[in-house]
């Protein structure tokens, strides 16, 4: 059971990650607001950064 919670997070993290990027290219391409690009860029590592430390949460105690 614990393994499908955690499959489920480690996706919706993901997930995360890539609609901020999707952003941030649309944002790109239509020429948008440097500022919200920078907003943008930073929301990205931030949630990288917690996607990363999940995955690694979720392979540790996976044993």
């Amino acid at each position: 059971m614990m393994s499908h919670w955690s499959n489920l997070l480690v996706l919706g993290a993901v997930a995360a990650v890539a609609a901020v990027v999707l952003l941030g290219l649309i944002n790109l391409l239509r020429k948008g607001d440097r500022n919200r690009s920078q907003m943008l860029m930073r929301w990205r590592v931030g949630l990288q950064f917690c996607a990363l430390l999940l995955i690694l949460a979720v392979l540790a105690f996976r044993h």
